[in-house]
């Protein structure tokens, strides 16, 4: 088993204003997730991707038993 804490996993995808919205929730706890947006390389490089106008947000391993809950309530608060 790996003990890399460098290993991330997705916690939202969706438009770019709710992605920031949740972004900052997560620093007021203080993880720092990353924030992958693939429309515009995609774009760069003529390939489709299928995450058009999506960005997806990745949090550490480590820390997503501190991030699902704030995640959680995150998508009740907006209906996802």
């Amino acid at each position: 088993m790996s003990e890399n804490t460098e290993e991330t996993v997705r916690i939202y995808t969706g438009p770019d204003i709710m992605a920031e919205a949740l972004v900052v929730r997560l620093e007021e706890v203080n993880i720092t997730p990353i924030l992958r947006e693939d429309q515009q390389s995609a774009v760069m490089f003529g390939s489709g991707n299928n995450y058009a106008d999506q960005v997806r947000v990745f949090v550490r391993k480590d820390e997503l038993a501190i991030a699902q809950p704030i995640v959680n309530t995150f998508l009740k608060e907006i209906e996802e």
